[in-house]
């Protein structure tokens, strides 16, 4: 496996963004001295990839620190692309900062063309927690052709983000549900969606009652409650690897399945 810990300068941001980016292992050394495979760095194809964004007051480094993200990434041969978002909500900030651009053009641009990482919609995934939740909604709902599923935990969706707004920069937040109706309104295919939260958690209720939207609605969606657990790394590092176990997968490494480490 290799982990790069980078920074970009951005176009679009006018400055550098610190970026971690995992990608498995070609082969597993201990896998190679029992069948006697010739061990390689050799990619014959390029890897899927899961696009992970951080809460509010994280970093590109938090999901790598706190969860075993890097473990999973390997067992299920996915590559996992973590960056600093700031407190920006992902979305762009009214004569500031542009991050929803950066995320929809910029980032899968360096990302694919410097690194084995596919660019295929079908092999492209998005998901965050909390803050990050509600920026996989945003972008997953508003441009579902980019994606073959969306991640939401713990997600920040409820009705009123009132106070948000000057935390994020200024202008308000999208809300996701109108955003979703947009989408649908354009005839616009929204994938297969997996929302998680811990019943102990203060976004519950907001959550359920977004979960019930996308159900009337008729999109895909799998919802995941989990008693004993609010908004805590450790639930989120059981949905992490949950997440990984459920998306869709055609591309060639997951007819591999899971890989023990």
């Amino acid at each position: 496996m290799a982990k790069i810990q980078c920074n970009v300068i951005s176009y679009v941001l006018n400055r550098t963004v610190d970026l971690t980016i995992v990608i498995p292992s070609t082969t597993i050394p201990e896998s190679m001295k029992m069948t006697g495979v010739e061990p390689s760095h050799k990619v014959t194809e390029k890897y899927p990839v899961l696009y992970l964004l951080h809460g509010m007051g994280n970093n590109h480094a938090q999901w790598t620190g706190y969860t075993n993200v890097e473990l999973y990434a390997e067992e299920h041969n996915i590559a996992v692309v973590m960056f600093s978002g700031e407190n920006k909500f992902y979305r762009d900030v009214p004569g500031g900062d542009r991050f929803y651009e950066f995320i929809s053009k910029e980032l899968p641009e360096f990302v694919t063309n410097y690194f084995p990482i596919s660019g295929e919609p079908e092999n492209t995934y998005i998901a965050g927690l909390s803050m990050g939740g509600y920026g996989a909604l945003l972008h997953g709902l508003s441009q579902p052709e980019r994606f073959a599923a969306i991640g939401a935990f713990s997600a920040a969706v409820g009705d009123d983000m009132s106070g948000m707004e000057t935390i994020g920069g200024k202008g308000n937040l999208p809300g996701v549900a109108s955003v979703m109706k947009e989408s649908l309104a354009a005839v616009k295919i929204i994938e297969r969606m997996y929302m998680s939260v811990g019943e102990k958690d203060f976004l519950l209720e907001a959550d359920r009652k977004f979960k019930d939207q996308l159900l009337a609605e008729g999109v895909d969606t799998t919802w995941v409650t989990v008693p004993g657990f609010g908004h805590e790394w450790r639930f989120w590092d059981m949905q992490i690897e949950a997440y990984l176990k459920w998306i869709p997968r055609t591309d060639g490494y997951a007819k591999m399945g899971t890989r023990q480490i």
